[in-house]
């Protein structure tokens, strides 16, 4: 499923789903939305360069690979 290694940081979720065609909806805080024209919502909370929570890179693999069907 996903790597026990060093966690991602925040960043490089945000530029996967940018790949993936998600567009970044802003948001208050800490906190960035993200929507896919398929209608896939997917929010992010942390600064840039903080390491990812497990559950945001499951979320962020997941929300990717519906994109990509």
């Amino acid at each position: 499923m996903f790597s026990y290694g060093m966690p991602k940081k925040i960043r490089e979720l945000a530029a996967m789903l940018a790949k993936a065609g998600f567009a970044n909806r802003g948001g208050k805080g800490d906190h960035r939305n993200y929507l896919h024209p398929k209608g896939i919502r997917v929010t992010l909370s942390g600064g840039p360069g903080d390491d990812a929570r497990p559950y945001q890179e499951k979320e962020v693999k997941l929300a990717v690979e519906e994109a990509g069907k």
